[in-house]
C-alpha cells in the first residue's frame, strides 16, 4: 500500500502498533518495511506501556523508533495509594515521639546531610537534630512559615534539571527497577541522645 500511496504523493511516515506483543510485533513489521523499501519509515507502538515494558524494548533492542505513555504516566497502578500518617515530633518546643513497637519515631526537628563519594555518586545519608552538624550536603529547607511560601519558587525546567542530576548521582545499580542494594542511612549520636532523654521524661 505505501509504494502505491507514494505514486499518488502521499508519503507513509510512519507505523503505529497499539497492542499485542510489542516487540515481535515491531520486528514483524520492521522487516516488512525494510523488505518493501521503506526503510525510512518509523514504528511508534502504544497501549499500556509502564517501566517493565519500557525495559523490556531496552533488553530485546526492539526497533522501535517513538513510545506513547498514557495511563501509566498519570496513575500508578503496581501502587495506588500513599499510606502515610501525621506523627507528632514536637510540641511548644518540646520534642515529643511515638513509642509503639514497630512504630517508634525519632523526636524533634531533624535534617539530613547527604555525603558523596569520589565520583560524586550519593554515598551516605546522616540523619540527626536540626541544629546538629554534620559533613555533607544539608537536604532539608524551610518552604513555608506562618502559612507564606518563603523559598525560592524555581521553574519547571529547574525542577527537570535538578531530577536529572539526581538520577545521575544514584549510586551504581539503584537507577535500575530490580535493585538488592540497600541504600546506607545511619542516625547520629545526637539523635539518638535526644530520643533517649525523651524516653526518660516519658517513664
Amino acid at each position: 500500500m505505501a509504494p502505491r500511496l507514494r505514486t499518488l504523493g502521499i508519503s507513509v511516515r510512519g507505523v503505529r502498533i497499539d497492542s499485542g506483543d510489542l516487540v515481535a510485533l515491531s520486528r514483524c513489521v520492521r522487516r516488512i518495511l525494510d523488505e518493501g523499501g521503506l526503510k525510512d519509515v518509523t514504528i511508534f507502538v502504544s497501549g499500556g506501556i509502564e517501566e517493565e515494558t519500557l525495559s523490556s524494548f531496552a533488553r530485546e533492542a526492539a526497533p522501535i523508533d517513538g513510545i506513547g505513555i498514557g495511563t501509566s504516566l498519570a496513575t500508578s497502578s503496581d501502587v495506588p495509594a500513599l499510606d502515610c500518617a501525621y506523627k507528632l515530633q514536637e510540641y511548644a518546643g518540646v520534642a515529643r515521639r511515638k513509642r509503639s513497637v514497630g512504630k517508634a519515631t525519632w523526636p524533634g526537628r531533624k535534617q539530613v546531610w547527604r555525603r558523596y563519594d569520589a565520583e560524586g555518586l550519593m554515598a551516605s545519608d546522616v540523619l540527626s537534630t536540626e541544629d546538629d552538624s554534620q559533613e555533607g550536603e544539608a537536604l532539608i529547607g524551610l518552604v513555608l512559615q506562618e502559612g507564606h511560601p518563603v523559598a525560592h519558587q524555581p521553574s519547571l525546567q529547574d525542577i527537570r534539571a535538578h531530577a536529572r542530576t539526581q538520577v545521575e548521582r544514584l549510586p551504581r545499580g539503584f537507577e535500575r527497577l530490580q535493585t538488592g542494594s540497600i541504600y546506607p542511612v545511619h542516625v547520629a549520636a545526637r539523635l539518638q541522645q535526644l530520643a533517649a532523654a525523651v524516653d526518660l521524661r516519658m517513664t
